[in-house]
């Protein structure tokens, strides 16, 4: 449950997607999730980390090994929702 706690948390979710590709600076983060505050965003990040999900790079932030693996199993939960999302329209 803290997991998911920690996931359903406005942009961590967005965070994640956005370091799945490539590492990223804040404010290359910051123009991913328009409508995040730069608190609220600093947050997140702190917030990751201390879950061991995201990890200061040499340039930004990237996807820990653990953040990486749970990336995994949540790339099949954003197929299942596009399929979900053009059902239920």
């Amino acid at each position: 449950m803290a997991l998911l706690d920690l996931l359903g948390r406005r942009w961590a979710m967005s965070v994640l997607w956005h370091l799945s590709d490539t590492n990223r600076t804040f404010r290359e983060i910051q123009g991913r999730c328009d409508d995040a505050s730069p608190t609220v965003l600093s947050t997140r990040l702190k917030e990751l980390r201390a879950a061991g999900l995201v990890t200061k790079a040499d340039r930004g932030y990237a996807l820990t090994e653990d953040g990486r693996a749970l990336y995994a199993f949540l790339e099949p939960l954003d197929e299942w929702a596009k399929v979900w999302a053009k059902n239920f329209r």
